[in-house]
């Protein structure tokens, strides 16, 4: 173990490809999150409801088989054949099966491979940055946590609090290791995070009546705030607006997208925090360079 460890540290490229191979891994399962959370969520909330209501618990669908993460195993949609585990190799799988089930030849949708690899590039891309340090495995985490949250609120316009908020706190004990940032840069962060979007929120609901955002994009920057520190947060903000206009407007120009249906807000969110994280300080640097103080 000690020789591997010595390896590893010797060899950036070595770790990067290892980094590469599991977030590959980490992103089939990732796939499973994304699709099986909000139902889980869904289903919760029903029960939740009827139990209140006082009602009769009719849907039996959900005793006979227990759904979570693990469990039923991975299936065809259209089939309902079960996946062998060599049929769920991340990428090569899809490439092999010529993005069909090896079973009913029904296709197989591309966003699959997509985020698997999307998940490993990503992985090592922190990897290479941070090394063989105890910053990569948490910002790994983070990225991961990242990833889902991006394709489900994409999905259903939602960020779970239950991958939200045990991350943020995690930022914050990670803060008591000046891992990222200081204790108070992150506790202030945290609330900063939180507050600024709230602001905005109710000031956008006062003068037009509507909702621009939703909470969980409080509680997503208040993430932010907690691992990077508040010094960060105007960044992130920047950056995610930016690239969330640009993407918006183009949508609505070339897709005929109407402007009322609401654009989720969390990708962008995320996307620049995961800038940040990784090249916070040179980007930074480089606004200032540009705007000339």
């Amino acid at each position: 173990m000690q020789q591997l460890n010595i390896i590893l540290q010797s060899s950036p490229e070595l770790f990067t490809v290892l980094i590469l191979i599991i977030g590959l891994l980490v992103g089939s399962f990732l796939n499973v999150v994304i699709y099986r959370l909000p139902v889980m969520m869904d289903i919760g909330w029903k029960k939740e409801c009827k139990e209140y209501l006082e009602l009769e618990d009719t849907d039996t669908d959900t005793d006979s088989e227990p759904f979570n993460l693990m469990v039923p195993l991975s299936r065809c949609p259209s089939c309902q054949s079960a996946i062998k585990p060599y049929q769920n190799i991340p990428v090569l799988s899809y490439v092999f099966l010529k993005g069909k089930c090896a079973n009913c030849s029904t296709h197989i949708a591309l966003r699959y491979p997509l985020i698997e690899a999307f998940t490993g590039i990503a992985s090592a891309m922190v990897a290479w940055q941070f090394g063989y340090t105890i910053a990569t495995l948490f910002a790994l985490i983070l990225t991961w946590s990242l990833i889902a949250l991006s394709f489900i609120d994409i999905d259903h316009q939602l960020l779970p609090d239950s991958i939200t908020l045990p991350v943020l706190w995690l930022g914050l004990f990670l803060s008591i290791f000046s891992i990222y940032t200081d204790t108070t840069a992150s506790i202030i962060g945290a609330i900063a995070g939180y507050l600024s979007l709230w602001i905005v929120y109710h000031l956008f609901k006062l003068v037009t009546g509507k909702e621009g955002m939703g909470f969980g994009d409080f509680k997503l920057l208040s993430l932010f705030g907690a691992w990077l520190g508040w010094q960060y947060l105007p960044l992130i903000i920047l950056l995610s607006s930016l690239v969330g206009a640009i993407i918006g407007i183009s949508m609505i120009i070339l897709t005929k997208k109407d402007r009322n249906i609401p654009i989720p807000f969390g990708p962008y969110l995320a996307a620049a925090g995961w800038l940040a994280l990784l090249w916070g300080d040179k980007i930074n640097t480089l606004y200032l360079s540009t705007v000339g103080l």
